[in-house]
């Protein structure tokens, strides 16, 4: 399924800044990890509706996957 392009780049700033704050690194930090994680990559791609899930369940995903352990 394909998200509108537009809903979904709120999403993702949704779910950096979440990122960030969790992380307590800065939003270009926070942007720059996000955009080559495997979070963005499956949500971009609409793999097993990535897309819809919570903000916070993506920004504690991107929190594991930058700790090591996700993803």
């Amino acid at each position: 399924m394909n998200a509108n392009p537009v809903l979904l780049q709120k999403k993702y700033a949704r779910v950096i800044e979440e990122f960030s704050g969790r992380m307590h690194i800065t939003l270009d930090d926070a942007l720059d990890f996000f955009y080559h994680s495997n979070v963005y990559r499956f949500m971009s791609e609409g793999v097993s509706d990535m897309h819809c899930m919570s903000d916070t369940y993506l920004a504690e995903e991107l929190e594991m996957e930058y700790k090591g352990g996700g993803l």
